[in-house]
């Protein structure tokens, strides 16, 4: 939903209207398989009109917790289930303009199961990629879908990073 709100900033009393989107969280899904492979997903992005290179992701449903989205948008872009799922992390995408988060999940043990449920306008090419080519697809620009950058950073600082993260 589009929204419009009066809002006054404290310091001084200023008064303003903004416009914001009053969106559904999202999450995304680092899976690595058990040969510490990378599930990625190759998707039409209609704003972009082209192909994108990404980690699987979506909206969490009403009612649902964004680890069952995590476990529901895995199997129905990938057709993979895990063996074990933890929780990375969670952004604001842009708090200038959305009201949502987006949670990013582990999901290790990445295994295919099925063939892959995709929602009506959605289609998808699962691409498995080796973990340690994962930051270079970053940096060469292969995958630049901002919320899969960070979703690979949080992994990524998992694996080398400092201690315990406030999320």
């Amino acid at each position: 939903d589009i929204v419009a709100r009066e809002m006054r900033r404290e310091s001084d009393g200023k008064e303003g209207e903004f416009w914001f989107v009053d969106a559904p969280d999202w999450v995304n899904v680092v899976a690595l398989t058990d040969d510490d492979e990378l599930v990625l997903v190759e998707q039409w992005r209609h704003a972009r009109e082209r192909v994108t290179l990404e980690v699987p992701g979506g909206t969490v449903d009403p009612g649902e917790s964004p680890e069952e989205a995590a476990v529901r948008e895995l199997r129905e872009e990938t057709g993979y289930e895990a063996r074990q799922w933890a929780r990375l992390g969670a952004i604001e995408p842009n708090p200038a303009i959305l009201t949502n988060r987006c949670h990013t999940w582990l999901a290790l043990g990445a295994k295919l199961v099925a063939e892959p449920d995709f929602d009506g306008n959605e289609q998808c090419v699962t691409v498995l990629r080796p973990w340690s080519d994962a930051m270079r697809l970053v940096k060469e620009g292969a995958i630049s879908h901002a919320l899969s950058v960070v979703a690979m950073t949080y992994e990524n600082l998992r694996r080398t990073g400092p201690g315990e993260r406030d999320a």
